[in-house]
């Protein structure tokens, strides 16, 4: 490899660096202060993150390690996304470490880590780096889920997501197995170079099971119905900013690997494998079993969780009714910018408003009555999170379901935009329940808000200011997602 090939790994590669860069800190004793490591850590996002954008604006696209790594202005764009959920996580966490007493500076190299396991599946149109991708994302939130390991429902949360993530690894890897009994291949063009050759007779049931298998592995990751199960234990067991972590920065991950198999490898569904009409129904389960059970939902952090499976309904929509090609990519990676930074505004107020109390007061609906009267900042940022989850303009959140819905639409399949609309009016309910409380109800005696500081305060800003200027001015957002996509 030269020096200039090199250049391309660097936006993946500084995470790592900063890793382990993190976990020398610890080893020496110098994380005692947690504000040092985490301002470390952003040192490092920052760089990666304009490393990223120097690539972009050159149109840097090359394969790397014989086709293992391709660094393309799609795969970039999604880092950018990885790094901006790192760097408002990272923001909106060492309050959190201190209140909760683990104030260790391993948490963020975890999240470093985690970042390098994200780009490696954008990254990537091989089943295998995906795969390792995978591994090191999903080690890393194993132990960021269970961090907090003196709370009960946290060591629940993390044993669980471990235990299930395991199971669904194996369906994944058994998967890249028969693509390779099946083609001799388990880069994503010779697949579909394979199914080339065969396109229009019987399918292989080898083939068939290991689409499957694959469909399964990355539906457990977006928390897609039936492989959903997880995800509210596990965010509601975690500390708030890692629960948006997960929200957020795992979908994104997981969409970034979705995309690459079903337009490269399953691109116009040859040999009969029905990969779109396994998703078809995957998306309208998703959107309304999301929707539905959050209604039910009395811990906020459960009913986010339950909104994360919702919208990873949403983004199925987006990735079959988008089509093959620049149109379904770009509509994703609009979702997810704005669906980011909603995310992990709503679940940094929730931190604040959560550490004020005890684990099941603190995060209950009703701690949230007459916030307007304790913090009307706080209150006005959750409020615009709320209608921006909701898809009420003039909001990030709107702008993304529009094109989502329209592209539906454009394609003719209806049913996805009528469960679409009508689970969007579902989700207002327990959305602007959260807002009825903060603004209607009267505050419960006794009842707090953990004082943000700078970092804090600074995140969740730029999160609601990032969700107004996505809402106003869609047309920056989508034109640059149309020219990574």
């Amino acid at each position: 490899m030269t020096f200039g090939d090199l250049s391309g790994l660097m936006p993946m590669l500084l995470p790592a660096a900063g890793g382990m860069f993190l976990l020398v800190m610890v080893a020496l004793g110098l994380d005692r202060d947690i504000r040092w490591p985490a301002i470390y850590s952003l040192l490092f996002l920052i760089l990666s993150g304009s490393q990223a954008a120097s690539l972009l604006a050159r149109g840097y696209r090359e394969e790397l390690f014989d086709g293992a790594i391709l660094i393309d202005p799609r795969a970039l764009g999604f880092h950018l996304i990885f790094v901006i959920v790192a760097a408002l996580t990272t923001l909106s966490s060492p309050g959190q470490l201190r209140a909760e007493g683990v104030g260790y500076g391993e948490y963020f190299a975890l999240l470093l880590f985690s970042v390098t396991g994200m780009s490696m599946m954008a990254s990537t149109e091989s089943l295998l780096t995906l795969f390792l991708g995978l591994e090191i994302l999903s080690i890393s939130l194993y132990v960021l889920a269970g961090f907090t390991r003196d709370r009960v429902n946290a060591i629940e949360g993390a044993l669980k997501y471990f235990l299930l993530g395991a199971f669904s690894t194996g369906f994944l890897l058994y998967g890249i197995a028969l693509f390779y009994g099946a083609t001799g291949r388990i880069d994503l063009p010779g697949i579909a170079s394979h199914l080339a050759t065969v396109r229009g007779g019987s399918p292989d049931p080898m083939l068939l099971v290991a689409s499957g298998l694959v469909l399964i592995g990355l539906a457990f990751k977006v928390a897609a119905v039936p492989f959903h199960f997880w995800a509210p234990d596990v965010y509601q067991g975690s500390m708030a900013p890692v629960a948006g972590f997960m929200a957020a920065g795992t979908k994104a991950a997981a969409f970034a690997a979705l995309l690459r198999v079903l337009e490269t490898a399953l691109h116009g569904d040859p040999s009969g494998l029905r990969s779109g009409a396994v998703l078809h129904g995957l998306a309208l389960l998703t959107m309304v079993t999301g929707n539905v059970l959050a209604l039910a939902q009395q811990n906020i952090k459960r009913l986010l969780a339950y909104s994360s499976i919702a919208n990873a309904g949403y983004l199925l929509v987006a990735a079959i009714s988008g089509g093959p090609g620049a149109r379904g990519s770009s509509i994703v990676l609009f979702y997810l910018a704005a669906y980011a930074f909603m995310t992990i505004g709503a679940f940094s107020v929730a931190a604040l408003v959560g550490r004020a109390g005890e684990e099941d007061q603190g995060y209950s609906l009703p701690a949230y009555a007459g916030l307007s009267r304790r913090k009307p900042w706080l209150a006005a940022a959750m409020a615009l999170f709320m209608l921006s989850l909701t898809g009420i303009p003039p909001t990030g959140g709107f702008m993304g379901k529009f094109y989502v819905f329209k592209a539906a639409v454009d394609t003719g399949q209806f049913d996805l935009a009528i469960v679409g609309l009508l689970s969007s009016v579902i989700g207002a309910f327990y959305y602007l329940r959260i807002v009825v409380q903060m603004y209607i109800r009267e505050p419960v005696p006794g009842a707090g808000t953990a004082e943000p500081g700078p970092a804090e305060a600074l995140g969740i800003a730029v999160a609601a200011a990032a969700t107004l200027w996505i809402g106003l001015f869609p047309g920056d957002l989508l034109a640059l997602v149309q020219g990574l996509a």
